[in-house]
């Protein structure tokens, strides 16, 4: 799992599809840039954690992401889940559900999603043999 400086790094990998480190400095958004050294470090660890790759190209490491966003947010929310609902969706969505803030096209955005994955999950299902129930 990518701790927060290096899913900023991941972020901007994804969206350059490969870069150097020079190339990560630019497309940073903060001011200032992070230290050369530093992103160097955390690239390094990246590469250990088997979430980028690189190769060379002339003298410069030229690095890629090896996962793929979708899979870094199901990490992400599994962990949040485990860590802070005991693995509880229901308690999850409850917790969202109180928020007072959410908006009544976010809430009906939520049942129809809900809606589609129940209709998706009853066709997946297998069908009983005839004269089972």
């Amino acid at each position: 799992m990518p701790t927060p400086g290096e899913f900023r790094l991941l972020e901007s990998l994804w969206r350059l599809k490969e870069a150097t480190i020079d190339d990560l400095l630019v497309d940073s958004k903060e001011d200032p840039p992070p230290n050369y050294k530093t992103v160097q470090t955390l690239l390094r660890r990246m590469e250990n954690k088997k979430l980028i790759s690189h190769h060379i190209r002339g003298r410069a490491f030229v690095f890629q992401p090896r996962v793929r966003r979708e899979q870094i947010h199901r990490l992400s929310i599994r962990s949040f889940l485990d860590r802070y609902f005991q693995g509880s969706r229901t308690e999850l969505l409850q917790n969202l559900l109180q928020d007072e803030r959410i908006a009544a096209a976010e809430l009906e955005e939520q049942e129809t999603l809900i809606r589609s994955r129940r209709e998706a999950r009853s066709k997946n299902q297998p069908q009983p043999k005839s004269g089972q129930k």
